[in-house]
């Protein structure tokens, strides 16, 4: 799943850092009842103390199912929301765009020009912040020469069927490979497009401001370097990522990423307009001067490899793809408290989290089974 692998004595040292990492900080929380179980750790690196205090000691509760739609999905990668509450979803391999609406799926349509292999195909999805007006779906997707981004205008017919409208490519370049494509696009509070992309297996890109690669971007609605990005007209927000796939922003407008590490340290970092994350030169919290330490640690990538990421009430909640559980890992300002992870292994392998305009989180499993939708409630 997480792609090329380090050199021996690259595995032997990332292994000794993750478990004095751990040895060393707050033991984990887990499982679907909220009993220990495979560890995450909120990273204190050197035990220093991090930047915004002491996080929240309360322990997320767990959230209730309300639901679980099997609607004959395959492989969904994203889910979005319209104004009007319909949800929209990728389907990798298919290049189908699905609406769920009252319990039933219908395809919308296929985008066009998809080159599926691998980790790549349609994957992230986002509505435009003026969709109301303007009716612009964006997606990410591999195609035959590289990762792009294309958006496409969705119109309801008086019978209530969506249709979708002609591929625009507003963004392209971006590098493709047989894993680490990144992938997540998301509109941010600004009303920028904000976007997750992979090293691409290139581990010259991601220490490359000029690359695309290994990077979080900003861009306007026309695909277009954001105004007030840290390199000037350059689309680049922040490096050193190795495969980013969740972005998401707390009640404060900080931005909020989940990424795969190699064999060890998944990641949940703090986002900052310029920083450096470190990949490949390190992983996780090493408190090395220059690059930002991770806030939360996972030491082994089996519990988790981190996807889709959507954050409510101060919690953040990561789907699990190897790990097979979801995650929550409660936020205090710029910390993050220990995380505990919910339905272990009763679900499979979950790709997103989504927050309904219901309130509920919506999860796809990514199983290549039929797979379903989640519909949970998260307590209080």
């Amino acid at each position: 799943m997480n792609g090329s692998k380090p050199s021996p004595a690259q595995r032997l040292s990332l292994r000794v850092r993750a478990l004095a990492l751990a040895c060393s900080l707050m033991p984990a929380l887990a499982a679907c009842t909220g009993s220990p179980s495979s560890p995450g750790t909120a990273a204190t690196p050197g035990g220093t103390q991090q930047q915004g205090g002491t996080a929240s000691t309360a322990t997320p509760a767990s959230p209730q199912l309300r639901d679980k739609l099997d609607v004959g999905l395959r492989l969904p990668w994203s889910v979005v929301f319209l104004p009007d509450g319909a949800a929209v979803i990728s389907e990798r391999d298919s290049a189908l765009l699905k609406e769920i609406r009252d319990g039933r799926a219908t395809t919308i349509g296929e985008v066009p020009g998809v080159e599926p292999g691998g980790e790549g195909g349609l994957l992230g999805l986002a509505v435009s912040p003026d969709f109301a007006s303007d009716r612009w779906l964006y997606a990410y997707f591999t195609s035959e020469a590289d990762n792009r981004i294309a958006r496409m205008k969705l119109t309801r017919d008086a019978a209530g069927r969506l249709s979708l409208g002609e591929a625009d490519v507003v963004f392209s370049g971006i590098p493709k490979a047989s894993t680490h494509n990144g992938g997540r696009i998301r509109f941010g509070p600004d009303g920028f497009l904000y976007v997750g992309t992979g090293d691409s297996q290139r581990r010259d890109q991601p220490q490359d401001i000029k690359a695309l690669g290994g990077k979080i971007l900003r861009l306007t609605p026309d695909g277009n370097p954001a105004p007030g990005n840290p390199f000037g007209d350059n689309p680049v927000y922040s490096y050193g990522h190795r495969n980013v796939q969740g972005l998401a922003w707390d009640a404060d407008g900080r931005l909020w990423a989940s990424e795969f590490g190699p064999d060890v340290d998944d990641e949940l970092n703090l986002i900052t307009p310029g920083g450096d994350y470190g990949w490949p030169t390190v992983t996780g919290a090493p408190g090395r001067s220059g690059l930002l330490d991770a806030k939360v640690v996972w030491p082994s990538t089996a519990d988790a490899s981190p996807s889709g990421l959507e954050i409510v009430e101060g919690v953040a909640y990561t789907g699990a793809l190897r790990g097979q559980r979801l995650w929550a890992v409660p936020l205090n300002g710029e910390t993050a408290g220990t995380p505990v992870a919910f339905f272990t292994a009763e679900y499979g392998r979950l790709r997103d989290v989504a927050k309904a305009p219901d309130g509920s989180l919506w999860v796809l499993s990514n199983n290549r089974n039929p797979d379903f939708v989640l519909v949970l409630e998260p307590q209080p």
